[in-house]
């Protein structure tokens, strides 16, 4: 089925900082839009020591140092939450000018979100939830388990967001490249892995449901202005370098996306031999991605741009670079092979299909040296872009973009781009 996104055309920002982003659309790593003056920049990031590269009119600083941070979501006040890999969630208050931990929680609370007045946290292992009023004060013993998740090693973070409908949804990836596991039908709790879960909170005891399958490790969810649920995912790590590629997929309700048992190459899915067991479904009847990125890419975090934003993309997407290096993909070989960390944007054309751009690069030098790697990223009420970079100079940093109009940019490499 055809993704049902907006397409956010240039108009006058509400926000007399913001300007108009015009981006190349990107097919096939060919760019097929191109604007006067559309190079990229090199801009000083803020609060550090580096460069990158950026459009014209963008800025960037680093707002805070934390530990690991990864998702990054806002609450009914405008209070913005941060996971991490680290232990401890974090919390920054408008105007976003620092960031301080809000409890420490321990087990990979990678990504937290607030409905109402609780506060949950998504480990390897469970849900908790919390009482919560903005400005709050809380400790690990205020969070209280709502449900168990299934756990292990391996893909180890979970990823939450809250549907228009108000129910809560969670991502979590099989264990390794071909691990059977499958949420759903007769697989144990313990391995109800690789794709999205939904809660049913219809009974006395709150219950894990399938929602999307097939996905060997989704963490970023974001939900398009029609309640569209999208999801990024990293692809298996045993094909090489160059396939297959990372895809987005549009998740709906009943989804089957293919993995471990299927791979999309060359604009179709192929059978992935080191899967022994049986498919739940047949090959043609796995929608294909609505795009795709180079393989190894790693993406993670993935937001949708604030209706009347004035910035002619419909999303963007964390790179957070895989340890993948050429020939074989392989971790051996050298460090300047591998894809760099980087900040990509999206726009769906009338058919669904969504044409990847470059937003910034720079992350890595040419020895393959990461100062950064995009993990969580969000469009906040100030209307600027916020994204973390869990390791390297770790922290919280703010895009914002100028009033000057900016042109085509840098293709993404080309290599796997399957979009």
């Amino acid at each position: 089925m055809p993704v049902s996104s907006p397409s956010v055309a240039p108009q006058s920002l509400p926000f007399p900082q913001l300007g108009m982003l015009t981006l190349a659309l990107v097919v096939c790593g060919t760019a097929i839009a191109q604007e006067e003056n559309g190079d990229l920049q090199t801009i000083e990031v803020a609060g550090t020591d580096q460069q990158l590269q950026a459009p014209e009119g963008v800025q960037v600083e680093k707002v805070a140092s934390l530990d690991s941070p990864r998702m990054i979501s806002i609450g009914l006040d405008g209070e913005m939450f941060i996971g991490s890999r680290s232990g401890g969630i974090y919390r920054s208050a408008p105007p976003y000018a620092q960031a301080t931990t809000l409890a420490e929680i321990g087990d990979v609370p990678n990504s937290v979100i607030q409905r109402g007045d609780h506060l949950y946290v998504a480990t390897t292992t469970a849900l908790l939830k919390a009482d919560y009023h903005a400005g709050a004060s809380l400790s690990a013993d205020d969070f209280k388990e709502v449900a168990k998740l299934p756990g292990g090693s391996g893909h180890n973070t979970r990823t939450l967001a809250e549907g228009p409908e108000g129910r809560i949804y969670l991502s979590l990836g099989i264990q390794g490249n071909c691990s059977d596991q499958f949420i759903g039908g007769s697989y144990d709790f313990a391995d109800r892995r690789g794709g999205i879960m939904v809660l049913d909170e219809s009974g006395d005891s709150p219950q894990w449901q399938p929602y999307a399958t097939g996905l060997r490790n989704p963490v970023g969810l974001a939900w398009n202005h029609e309640g569209v649920l999208f999801a990024t995912n990293n692809g298996p790590d045993h094909w090489g370098y160059e396939q297959p590629p990372e895809v987005l997929v549009r998740a709906e309700e009943g989804s089957f996306h293919g993995m471990p048992w299927f791979q999309w190459v060359d604009g179709e899915f192929r059978r992935d031999d080191c899967a022994s067991s049986e498919s739940p479904q047949a090959a043609d009847t796995i929608p294909a991605p609505a795009a795709t990125l180079p393989a190894r890419s790693a993406p993670l975090g993935m937001d949708f741009l604030p209706e009347g934003s004035g910035l002619a993309l419909d999303a963007v997407v964390a790179i957070h670079g895989s340890w993948a290096t050429l020939p074989d993909g392989s971790a051996s070989g050298d460090p300047a092979t591998r894809r760099e960390p980087r900040i990509v944007g999206i726009t769906f054309d009338e058919q669904g299909q969504g044409e990847v751009s470059e937003l910034l690069s720079g992350f890595q030098n040419a020895q393959g040296q990461r100062w950064a790697r995009p993990a969580g990223i969000t469009f906040a009420p100030d209307d600027a872009l916020y994204f973390t970079s869990d390791r390297g100079n770790a922290g919280l940093y703010r895009v914002t973009f100028g009033s000057k109009p900016v042109g085509a940019n840098t293709p993404l490499d080309e290599a796997a781009n399957d979009g």
